[in-house]
């Protein structure tokens, strides 16, 4: 299982601004591809309720488990990888898979046979070559229970440069600036509210 942090400045944006930053960052486009999550928790959002976030990233034929819970700065990450049988079996049948997240659930107080997909969400994103290579700038188009929207990351090990390089990306393509505090699970998750 592999842990570690992760610490993002995101931003929401119009569709003419994604395809404006896009069209200013295109020949520093380093590639492009499709990921889908697939969220999961209880009917009850109970790892929601506690700050917990899970799900199943499909990439490239590769399905990784990820747990996400909160630190001080970012969010702590543990990974896991599934076969695509194991996959399958979880989004059919329910049957979640036993490895070391499943204990770190149960020691939450969450039972595993409750846990189900509750929704997914489909990115299309561009990774952009940025100027410091210690830090991660993507353009993201997330399409969910129809719903789009467009999104700007920085990712890097430090929340308060990542937000300062963000800005800086967004006063040179006339991107207006505001701290998105919605994770993509979060908003994909108040859509089955509606």
């Amino acid at each position: 299982m592999a842990t570690n942090i992760e610490i993002e400045a995101k931003v929401l944006i119009n569709e003419k601004e994604y395809n404006n930053v896009l069209d200013i960052f295109k020949s520093k486009i380093i590639k492009t591809y499709t990921q889908t999550n697939y969220y999961i928790d209880t009917d009850n959002l109970d790892l929601k309720k506690i700050g917990v976030g899970l799900r199943i990233r499909e990439l490239d034929g590769r399905y990784t488990l990820t747990l996400k819970a909160p630190m001080s700065e970012g969010l702590l990450e543990k990974d896991e990888h599934l076969s695509l049988d194991v996959f399958k079996a979880f989004q059919k049948s329910n049957l979640f898979p036993e490895a070391h997240i499943a204990d770190f659930i149960r020691m939450l107080g969450v039972d595993t046979k409750e846990l189900k997909i509750q929704t997914s969400l489909v990115t299309l994103r561009n990774e952009v070559s940025y100027e410091d290579a210690t830090y991660e700038f993507s353009v993201d188009k997330n399409t969910y229970n129809d719903v789009v929207d467009y999104e700007l990351e920085m990712a890097g090990a430090s929340l308060s440069k990542a937000k300062e390089k963000l800005k800086a990306i967004c006063i040179r393509t006339n991107t207006f600036y505001k701290d998105n505090l919605k994770s993509k699970e979060t908003r994909a998750l108040e859509t089955l509210k509606k």
